[in-house]
């Protein structure tokens, strides 16, 4: 009964998000798989699982301890903190912080953790605006 009452909740939140994702207003320069479009697929998928959820729930579902359950919940405020903090922290710096949170709370050792998050927040930094010519967050410090 949990998974439906889940499933019915995502379903709401799905076509909310496919209403907001309506309200985009496009520019007359603009991709075919744009600002609208993505949205849309994205909001489709949603749903999709969602009904999914609601027709065929699992019979005895497995749910996470305390503990997970508050990792989920820590990992999901850094992912908010990551958003907020792109346009005043830049993009390199804020995917560095959140790449090695998630890293080590995933098991890697704080080392590792570290040196991953250089090399992903770097690697995407070159590809998207070296190789790709796309814009990211600056941030205060201009990268």
């Amino acid at each position: 009964m949990n998974e439906r009452i889940f499933g019915i909740f995502s379903l709401i939140i799905a076509c909310s998000y496919i209403y907001v994702a309506s309200l985009t207003q496009l520019s007359f320069i603009s991709d075919p798989v744009g600002p609208k479009i993505f949205p849309y697929m994205i909001g489709f998928f949603f749903i999709i699982s969602s009904i999914f959820l609601i027709i065929k729930p699992e019979l005895n579902p497995k749910w996470p301890s305390l503990y997970r359950f508050l990792e989920i919940v820590f990992i999901t405020i850094v992912l908010i903190v990551y958003a907020y903090s792109l346009p005043t922290v830049g993009f390199v710096i804020s995917t560095l912080i959140a790449t090695f949170i998630l890293s080590w709370r995933l098991g890697a050792k704080i080392l590792e953790a570290l040196i991953f998050g250089l090399v992903v927040s770097f690697t995407i930094y070159f590809l998207f605006h070296n190789v790709l010519g796309l814009s990211l967050a600056e941030g205060i410090w201009g990268f």
